[in-house]
């Protein structure tokens, strides 16, 4: 195993399609004032581009944080596009101070997974892929252990086995971040139950948002056996978390949750099947909503469109 380093560079744009037909999806946060919405649609207006959906949300319409998610339509080929993102960000970004991004709807964010044992949330991230379901290109699923190459490869996708091995974790992330780039550049990195802490080197490193499916309703029982800690303490409800993973250990900013009802009578395996259920649900409720540009991160939290 190497521990060669590897770096990440912005994403290169993928193959320009045979119309120039575009659908951008938008993304917005900035100081909260008069007049931005209004900026935002005359300038789309003026560059020719059709609104087909749009929403916004404030902390607080006086001082607060405003937060705009707007999808539209335009012909432009790339380098009108191009240029109508510099006239964006000259003519309107700089004017109310936006933090923005612009993606194109018409081309799935490239996405890798991360897995350990634990196949439910990844055999059902792969059905929604296989059924066009999931706005996303899957590239590549990376595991510390063998046992779902045969399940991942019968999906047509290629799986790398990356062992982690006690007192070489950081040997391993290197050679993961080597496969990252090898089968990237990659957009999103989820973690399909994979039962491995990532270190904040690692976080730094990968370059690009990875997301979190929590068998636990965060911030309780945060950690290893959820379940069993949540039986003991006698819980009504068992749930699970999907968020973004930071340095701090599961408690990066929350992008889905839902629960089940259980009963004194469920034991503690049972919880656990209970649980799986709603961690598959909430991971690809989460995912879907990345990859189609809803959610955004504001301090500890996120606003999800």
């Amino acid at each position: 195993m190497t521990s060669a380093t590897a770096t990440f560079s912005t994403p290169a744009a993928p193959p320009e399609p045979a119309s120039p037909g575009r659908r951008p999806r938008l993304l917005v946060s900035c100081p909260d004032r008069p007049g931005i919405v209004a900026a935002v649609a005359s300038f789309l207006r003026e560059a020719g581009a059709n609104i087909t959906h749009s929403a916004q949300y404030s902390t607080d319409p006086h001082d607060g944080v405003f937060f705009l998610r707007v999808q539209f339509e335009l012909d432009a080929s790339a380098e009108d596009f191009a240029a109508f993102k510099r006239a964006f960000d000259t003519e309107v970004a700089d004017r109310f101070g936006m933090t923005w991004t612009l993606a194109d709807a018409a081309h799935p964010k490239r996405m890798a997974v991360l897995v350990s044992r634990y196949d439910h949330c990844l055999l059902d991230v792969l059905w929604r892929w296989r059924r066009g379901e999931l706005h996303a290109n899957i590239a590549v699923v990376i595991s510390n252990h063998e046992d779902l190459r045969e399940d991942v490869e019968a999906f047509g996708l290629p799986f790398v086995h990356v062992p982690v091995e006690k007192g070489r974790k950081a040997e391993a992330e290197a050679r993961q971040l080597e496969v990252l780039q090898e089968y990237g550049p990659v957009e999103v990195v989820v973690l399909a139950r994979y039962m491995q802490v990532l270190s904040g080197e690692f976080l730094e490193r990968v370059g690009t948002p990875v997301i979190n499916i929590h068998h636990s309703f965060l911030p309780a029982f945060a950690g290893a056996g959820p379940y069993q800690r949540a039986k003991d303490r006698g819980v009504k409800l068992v749930g699970a978390t999907a968020h973004y993973v930071t340095e701090d250990l599961d408690a990066g900013p929350i992008i889905e949750q839902d629960v089940v009802r259980v009963s004194h009578e469920n034991d503690a395996p049972t919880l656990e099947r209970l649980g799986a259920d709603i961690e598959r649900v909430v991971f690809a409720r989460a995912v879907q909503w990345h990859c189609e540009d809803r959610v955004l991160v504001h301090g500890n939290t996120t606003v999800v469109f």
